[in-house]
């Protein structure tokens, strides 16, 4: 592992903005502060920003293999369909957690000991849990107890180890957060992005993380303990005013210095919808559509389900003068595939913008496929001819369309990608701050045809959501299910669809209120009567009686969205095998696809074998196995096989015994 210690102190002194009044004195340089000089007010806000960024690749990239996200990128497709190795899935947040937060993790602790700064001695303790439990989540076991030590090869801990040491953090934690500062120690509110400074809030975060963590146990039948999973829920967030988010700001053009991506923009973003190749899946569609097979569509979906213009007319200055949207639909993995059977698993084309009136001509010699075809082109309302076994459609200027002569293409239109658009990104340098839209080029900005409204996680100007009071009653809602009390599961259930909706329509509201939604209506407040008439509908259980499991995990998936969390819920479960706890299948519907290529790496022939499905990520080949491979082996004697990748984790094991048998035999 490459421990660059100071990799982000290095970033930190670049580009802080702090006065250098405030470092000077007679035994420091202000302009070349060091290690043990640089205030640890300055130094948290990065973690926090550098923590949010690893977060966002391990969320976006979990959401694929959760079923969240269809990706036609190398490491998002390898995930959403193919379900093969891909060495680009796994560097990204392994390198950003070492590099950028974890190596300063033990100075800041350090720095604020020598001040009596408790608070961020205790926010040290509070990320130390957050990413190695995030990283044991993804990789299993790593360097633990010698990470960031300054050891060239560190020794491999197992994932008791770590969970163990993480859980300590936190308790550590909640002791600190419960102490006076020292006087003359800097306030927490002068460094503080997340929670304003506020240690209460603090602790409110520390007990959320704990009821998180030991509901991760939920397999362990000697170590899952639902009232203490109960307790920790009492203390921990109350209400959406609790909600831990990293904000995401679009005022800057300035990038990171490892990952070239925007500093100052929602972690999410950077990988979600960044690029064009990622769209929302059928599966995860489906529930904001037909929850519970009601037909009802939720009031949340045209602000995650992205939209795009079509039936674009031009006025005769060359500006849309009216026009239909595009709402996407999602993209077929595991079920059909249709689409992705004919053209390929990375098939999806992203759309051009017609600056001209464009013609292109299909020849398409199956006769069922020519007449489905026009068929489709009459629906659409395009103008076509047709000869024989050709057809010609005319694309009006300012028109979204795929720029091929592949008629299995011409339909991607309606596949509608997440892409946003920040400064720092869009290319467009006469594009707003406040217009966060994506165009397929300059002159589709121009002109006004939008290409995607993107989607409410994953904006530039999103939260980055980090711990919410709306996950905290989904688990309340699945703990109470497993103790048998479906009245109180019940209440939890409908406070946690509750949650969700009042975070969104908060912030719905600020981007109103911000001018966003002059250009993008699905920046807007949902409509109040639409929500009421949602809740009481169909695709809300109406009394405790009926309630599921899969009621309780479905709606948490929903709202979870783009969130590691959904996946570790997955693994929990194990998918859809249907095998745990006489609760049936949790997640219907899920299940490797057609274009299922993983063999190698998935060896379970059947949904109640657990090497069936993705359990973890290969530590990186770049990072760790060229380096360091002696000190893995030690630990996971398969841990550079090809089918590691189907080895459950040290928390999604019964016993140990299961999980120390998966590493040594």
């Amino acid at each position: 592992m490459k421990n660059l210690k100071y990799s982000l102190l290095g970033c930190l002194l670049v580009l802080s903005s702090t006065s250098c009044k405030k470092w000077l004195n007679v035994n420091t340089d202000p302009d070349h502060p060091n290690n043990s000089t640089v205030l640890v007010q300055n130094r948290l806000p990065w973690i926090q920003k550098f923590y949010a960024y690893t977060a966002g690749v391990s969320n976006f990239r979990a959401s694929c293999a959760a079923g969240v996200f269809y990706s036609n990128s190398a490491a998002g497709n390898a995930l959403s369909v193919t379900w093969t190795v891909n060495t680009s899935i796994n560097v990204t947040p392994y390198q950003t957690w070492f590099d950028e937060v974890a190596s300063n993790l033990p100075d800041m602790y350090n720095s604020a000991s020598a001040k009596g700064a408790y608070y961020y001695m205790g926010a040290a303790d509070v990320f130390s849990a957050l990413g190695f439990m995030e990283m044991l989540d993804l990789y299993g076991e790593m360097p633990y107890t010698q990470a960031v030590s300054g050891i060239a090869s560190p020794a491999y801990d197992d994932g008791k180890t770590i969970y163990n040491g993480c859980m300590a953090k936190l308790n550590d934690a909640i002791g600190l957060f419960s102490k006076t500062q020292a006087a003359g120690a800097p306030s927490l509110a002068s460094g503080d992005m997340w929670l304003g400074g506020d240690p209460s809030k603090w602790l409110k975060l520390c007990w959320g993380l704990k009821a998180r963590y030991m509901l991760k146990l939920s397999k362990k039948s000697d170590l899952y303990n639902a009232d203490s999973i109960l307790y920790c829920l009492s203390q921990g967030p109350q209400s959406i005013g609790d909600n831990v988010v990293q904000p995401g700001y679009n005022n800057s053009t300035v990038t990171d210095y490892l990952e070239g991506d925007p500093v100052v923009t929602n972690g999410n973003f950077d990988y979600a919808a960044y690029g064009s190749n990622q769209r929302i899946s059928q599966f995860y569609y489906n529930l904001l559509t037909n929850m519970r097979g009601s037909g009802v569509v939720d009031p949340r979906m045209t602000k995650i389900v992205p939209a795009s213009m079509s039936n674009v007319v031009l006025n005769a200055s060359g500006q849309v003068q009216s026009y239909t949207w595009n709402r996407s639909v999602g993209v077929d993995a595991y079920g059909s595939a249709t689409r992705l059977l004919a053209g390929g698993a990375t098939s999806i084309v992203t759309p051009s913008f017609a600056t001209a009136t464009t013609k292109l001509t299909y020849t398409i010699s199956d006769p069922t496929a020519l007449a489905n075809f026009i068929a489709a082109q009459t629906a659409a309302g395009h103008t076509f001819t047709t000869t024989g076994n050709t057809v010609t459609v005319t694309y009006p200027a300012g028109s979204i369309y795929i720029n091929s002569t592949n008629y299995l293409y011409s339909g991607d239109t309606v596949y509608v990608n997440l892409r946003s658009s920040a400064l720092a990104t869009s290319g467009i340098p006469a594009q707003p701050a406040t217009n966060v839209n994506w165009y397929p080029t300059a002159a589709a900005f121009t002109a006004g045809t939008v290409g995607s409204t993107g989607s409410f996680q994953v904006r530039p100007v999103s939260d980055e959501e980090i711990l919410t009071y709306h996950e905290m009653c989904f688990i309340k809602a699945e703990v109470y299910m497993r103790k048998g009390d479906a009245a109180n599961a019940y209440t939890a259930y409908l406070a946690g669809i509750q949650a969700h909706l009042s975070m969104m329509q908060n912030k719905l509201t600020s981007w109103q209120a911000a001018g966003y939604t002059s250009t993008n209506p699905d920046m807007a407040p949902m409509n109040q009567s639409d929500i009421t008439n949602y809740l009481a509908s169909n695709a809300v259980v109406q009394g405790s009686g009926a309630l599921t499991m899969t009621d309780i995990m479905l709606q948490k998936y929903l709202a979870m969205g783009c969130s590691l969390e959904n996946w570790n819920d997955m693994r929990r479960w194990d998918f859809s095998a249907g095998d745990i706890a006489g609760f049936g299948v949790v997640y219907p519907g899920y299940n490797r696809g057609p274009l299922f290529a993983g063999t190698a790496n998935y060896t379970g022939t059947s949904v109640t074998d657990p090497r069936y499905w993705l359990r973890r990520w290969q530590v990186p080949t770049s990072l760790e196995i060229n380096y360091n491979l002696n000190n893995l082996l030690a630990v996971n004697v398969h841990g550079a096989d090809p089918n590691v990748w189907s080895m459950p984790t040290w928390w999604d094991c019964a016993t140990d015994d299961i999980y120390y048998g998966y590493l040594k035999k």
